[in-house]
């Protein structure tokens, strides 16, 4: 089963001591006596960078634990598309629905995920992800080991952890060559 962004958020908290020297409850300490506002979480990151050196992996976890000790709640998948799908862009929700229910429709093992500017869609890793790229298209990124031969396909470094990507405009484009590409990198990322 793959791991949700909190197993993965805490493992790397219960490593902190060995790989930064402090404990997450020794930084927690410094962040708060630090004078940053703990809910700017790239404030905290970068000042940890700068004054400690702590690596970026590290620089997440403390920054998301000393936000969350303020009071902040990460947000919900729902809310993160209801703020990517807003304004000029909430035309594009269609085509959102139409690729994310595709997706689902793959296996009972797909989890979806959210980000500030992208949904990514997790099997043994993040295998999909979907992005209101601009406010006339929605990108979506697919993870392939061997991707396979399509015209809509583009190599590309996003959206999430994509190696290549296509550009859609309006749900009707979510055809049977996407759903084979859907099914390829489902497969692929097992």
């Amino acid at each position: 089963m793959p791991q949700t962004p909190d197993d993965m958020m805490s493992a790397v908290s219960q490593s902190l001591a060995a790989r930064t020297g402090r404990s997450l409850q020794e930084w927690l300490t410094l962040v708060q006596g630090s004078g940053l506002d703990p809910l700017d979480q790239n404030a905290v990151r970068r000042w940890l960078k700068h004054e400690y050196g702590v690596p970026q992996n590290s620089q997440w976890a403390i920054a998301d634990a000393a936000a969350r000790s303020a009071g902040w709640i990460p947000p919900t998948v729902e809310e993160y598309l209801d703020r990517q799908y807003a304004g000029a862009k909430a035309a594009l929700r269609p085509v959102y629905e139409a690729l994310a229910g595709a997706i689902g429709a793959l296996g009972d093992d797909v989890t979806v995920e959210g980000r500030g500017s992208y949904i990514p869609f997790v099997r043994g890793r993040q295998f999909a992800a979907i992005a209101a790229a601009a406010r006339d298209r929605v990108d979506l990124g697919l993870r392939f080991t061997d991707p396979p031969d399509s015209t809509r396909l583009q190599p590309s470094s996003g959206p999430g952890q994509a190696t290549h990507k296509l550009s859609l405009r309006n749900a009707r484009e979510v055809d049977d060559e996407v759903v084979h590409l859907l099914q390829a990198a489902y497969e692929q990322n097992a």
